[in-house]
Order: structure tokens, then C-alpha cells, then sequence
């Protein structure tokens, strides 16, 4: 790691195009062991540099240089399982694991599904159930549905540029952040067990707050009795054929940052985006990929403050209904990083990137438009 990278700037550029694939460095992790043999892909592989497309505002945009000022680091698509496109810039070479932010929870939203099919875990049941050291916090009177479709109602603010409140608090229990001086950051439970209601009642409003899916990491370690990362390995990593070992960042407890610490190749990205594209694959219920594709109240995502960016969408189990015809789906995670799973067209893609803002709705507008012309044009 470059010294110029401190736990103080690691997600600001220049220096995260430096920290991004090696975040073990920095942070305190757990290791999610991967198998023996990697599921392979045939390859046919072809440059999409070229290819042009329309944004948002009517200009014509060439991919290669839509992924430039984006800060794409690597890009992996498949098309009906065959790796049709491979690219990797930025100092970045694909072959350490890249953190990816907030597809973390889908990851695990992904996982929680098995549980339940094991019946080791009711979505419709109060989360005090599992994790009684909640109940006089924000969760105490919710569901585990509410925690996994992010209407769970909490005062927590996400502003991810907060150097005072509620967030920067929240990354020092995390590690995240560097410790004031003299100070305890706490920790990751401590912190989800102090998180205070809102006025309104759970169910009713899509509230995106990255503590529900950490909350939910909490959920599944008591439901199942074991820890995060063996248990991933166990029910995913391993079965899914992960080509190499992935990680998660823990806090100074060893508490799993589900929301959005999870770290792996982008080629694995794309296995579990295909995993979910071919409705489990026997490793996840195929019911559960089924609920996660098309299930889900649209009432609670037209009324938060996110449906500008998927009008006809909806979120179900840390997965983001896009609306549109082709039924593609997605996870998205800060500073650029997306796994866009386009049924239709039998496309995955993989993104990870450093882009310098955490959160650019005009730029998320404009990769939309891109991934769909890549599935138009490999599809």
C-alpha cells in the first residue's frame, strides 16, 4: 500500500484508485474462503470500446470514454455465460478483491435466502426474535422484512460526507474512519442498538440506510449460529465456484460490515451476477431469486427519496427492481460500483470503479444507458 493512504483519506481520490483492491490493509477483515475449483466460462471476448450510445441529454457517448470519467477499474460481462468483454485500467489489474460498497447487501440479501428456506429464519418475524439487544432502538417493533426492504423507520441520516453526525459516527464504530483522539469509536452492535425511531410507522417509506443491512448481518450470524464469513463461504463462495477468496471488513468485535464491506474479484461479481441470472443455480432457492426479481410493494419505493432513478421500480431484499421491459435487476454500491443482471438479454455486468463523488445521479443515469446498450449490442 502506498504511504500516502491513510484509514483519513482511503475513499477520496486520488488515493482510492490505490485502496480499493487492498482495503485488508487498512481495516481489520475476515476471510471468506473460496473452493478449490473456480466455476470457468468460455470465452469469447470482444471490444465494446468503440460502441456508442445516446445519455441522457442527447448527446452521443462512446463507452470507452463514458468509463474513463466514470473511474472504471474493471468491467466483466457475460452473455449467456460465455465472458464476452474484459477490461481493467486505473492501476487496477482484476486479480486482488475490490471492495464493493453497498452490493455487499445484496450479497447478503442474496445469502438470506437460504436461511429462510431452511426455515432457520421467518422475514415476517419481529427482529427481536433474533437480536433482542435491539429492543429499545429504531428496531425494536420491526420485522426482518422491514430491515431486508430498507422501510425499516429510523432517524439515522445517510450522508456520506457527514464529518459530525450520525455517519461519521457510524464509520468509526466501523473502522472506517480513524478514531478521535482519546476517544472510544465504539462498536458496530453498540452503535445499531442506540439507532433512534422516526415518526412514522415501519413499511410505509423506502428509507436507504446502510445500518439495516448491517443489522441484517447480525440477523443471519443469530439465526444461523455461525459467523458471517464461514457461513457465506459455506452456503455461496464455495458452491458457487468463487475463483478466489473474497473478504469482509469487521470491527474491532469482529462484527461483519454487511452494508457495505464485502471485497471480491470483479470476475466473481459477474459468477454471482450469472448465479442470479440462472435463479440460483441450485445454491440460492429459486423461489427467493424469483421474490427478489419480482416481488415487493412499489408503494413504499414511490414515496422515498430514490425513484427518480428506476420510476417503475421497486427494492426487494437489498436488490433494486429496475422497471423496465428487459427485467433487468441490480445491485449498486457507492463510488461507482454496480452488478447489472439484464434476464432478457442473458447479460451480466460487472463494474467496480473509484469514482470521486460516493453518489452522482446524473452519472448513474448515464451508466444505466450504457449497460443497457452493452446488453443491446452483446445481447
Amino acid at each position: 500500500m502506498d504511504a500516502s493512504v491513510t484509514l483519513a483519506n482511503w475513499r477520496t481520490a486520488p488515493y482510492s484508485s490505490k485502496s480499493f483492491h487492498q482495503v485488508d490493509k487498512l481495516i481489520p477483515v475476515s476471510r471468506i474462503e473460496g473452493p478449490e475449483q473456480a466455476w470457468q466460462f468460455a470465452a469469447e471476448l470482444q471490444s465494446l470500446d468503440a460502441l456508442v450510445f445516446e445519455d441522457q441529454h442527447g448527446r452521443e457517448r462512446r463507452l470507452a470514454e463514458v468509463l474513463a470519467t466514470t473511474a472504471t477499474r474493471g468491467l466483466v460481462v457475460l452473455q449467456g455465460g460465455r465472458l464476452v468483454a474484459e477490461r481493467y485500467s486505473q492501476g487496477y489489474d482484476g486479480k486482488t478483491p475490490h471492495i464493493l460498497f453497498s452490493i455487499s447487501k445484496s450479497l447478503t440479501g442474496a445469502m438470506t435466502g437460504i436461511l429462510v428456506d431452511q426455515g432457520l429464519l421467518d422475514p415476517d418475524s419481529p427482529v427481536i426474535k433474533y437480536v433482542p439487544e435491539v429492543a429499545d432502538a429504531a428496531y425494536g417493533d420491526c420485522t426482518v422484512r422491514h430491515v431486508l426492504d430498507m422501510t425499516v423507520s429510523s432517524s439515522f441520516s445517510e450522508d456520506y460526507l457527514d464529518q459530525s453526525g450520525d455517519y461519521i459516527r457510524y464509520r468509526r464504530a466501523t473502522l472506517w474512519d480513524p478514531p478521535l483522539p482519546g476517544k472510544d469509536p465504539g462498536t458496530l452492535h453498540g452503535l445499531l442498538a442506540t439507532l433512534s425511531r422516526a415518526p412514522q410507522p415501519h413499511g410505509e417509506i423506502f428509507n436507504y440506510l446502510s445500518p439495516n443491512s448491517d443489522f441484517l448481518g447480525w440477523i443471519v450470524e443469530r439465526a444461523s449460529g455461525r459467523d458471517f464469513s464461514s457461513l457465506f463461504s459455506t452456503l455461496v463462495w464455495k458452491p458457487m465456484g468463487a475463483e478466489a477468496n473474497a473478504y469482509v471488513t469487521v470491527d474491532s468485535e469482529g462484527a461483519p460490515r454487511t452494508a457495505g464491506g464485502i471485497c471480491i474479484l470483479p470476475r466473481d461479481l459477474a459468477r454471482f451476477g450469472e448465479m442470479m441470472r440462472l435463479g440460483g443455480k441450485d445454491i440460492l432457492p429459486g423461489w427467493w431469486v424469483e421474490d427478489i426479481r419480482h416481488d415487493g410493494d412499489s408503494g413504499p419505493w414511490k414515496k422515498g427519496d430514490m425513484v427518480d432513478l428506476f420510476p417503475k421500480g421497486r427494492y426487494r431484499s437489498k436488490w433494486y427492481q429496475t422497471g423496465k421491459a428487459s427485467g433487468a435487476f441490480c445491485g449498486i454500491g457507492i463510488h461507482g460500483q454496480w452488478l447489472w443482471i439484464d434476464p432478457r438479454r442473458e447479460v451480466v455486468i460487472a463494474k467496480v470503479s473509484a469514482q470521486e463523488e460516493p453518489v452522482d445521479d446524473d452519472t448513474d443515469m448515464l451508466l444505466i444507458l450504457a449497460f443497457e446498450a452493452i446488453a443491446e449490442a452483446v445481447g
